[in-house]
């Protein structure tokens, strides 16, 4: 299985790439996981959010392939504790699937179409976050999931 972390524009603030990069390189002894940045729509200032949204996820769902699991990573989404998240995956890896696609959406959220599309979604907090942190406690959590499935002493009850 792969996982694959979409997020809609760059991360341009260095330390919190530096940051994903660290996490991205240490969860890629367990499992092979890939980002795919979708770019931002450029002309924001001349469409509507709900034109935005659109846009944003027409190109999320066009990067998606036939049996991906997509879950979306959202503020109404299920939240879970690290062992929860850890087991899921562990569900996701029994389960044969091939592609398990987590997406952190642009600033005004998901489009409808994206919203039907997702197979779940998960909430890393009640809190809002900017997004390139939520790519930072995404990587994070992802690595502590490994970490708790190979009995690790990363993570701490």
């Amino acid at each position: 299985m792969k996982i694959v972390l979409a997020a809609i524009g760059k991360t341009t603030t260095q330390y919190i790439r530096t940051g994903i990069d660290i996490y991205l390189d240490r969860v890629q002894h367990y499992i092979p996981v890939q980002t795919c940045i979708i770019p931002d729509i450029k002309t924001t200032k001349t469409i509507t959010e709900a034109a935005q949204k659109e846009r944003e996820g027409m190109a999320l769902l066009q990067m998606l392939q036939p049996g991906d699991r997509l879950i979306l990573l959202d503020e109404r989404g299920k939240r879970m504790t690290s062992r929860q998240f850890s087991e899921s995956i562990e569900r996701h890896m029994i389960s044969g699937c091939k592609r398990v696609v987590y997406a952190v959406g642009g600033p005004y959220g998901f489009s409808s179409q994206v919203y039907e599309r997702a197979d779940g979604k998960l909430s890393l907090s009640d809190m809002t976050f900017p997004h390139e942190m939520v790519r930072l406690f995404f990587t994070e959590q992802l690595y502590r999931a490994m970490t708790i499935m190979r009995g690790e002493p990363y993570h701490h009850d």
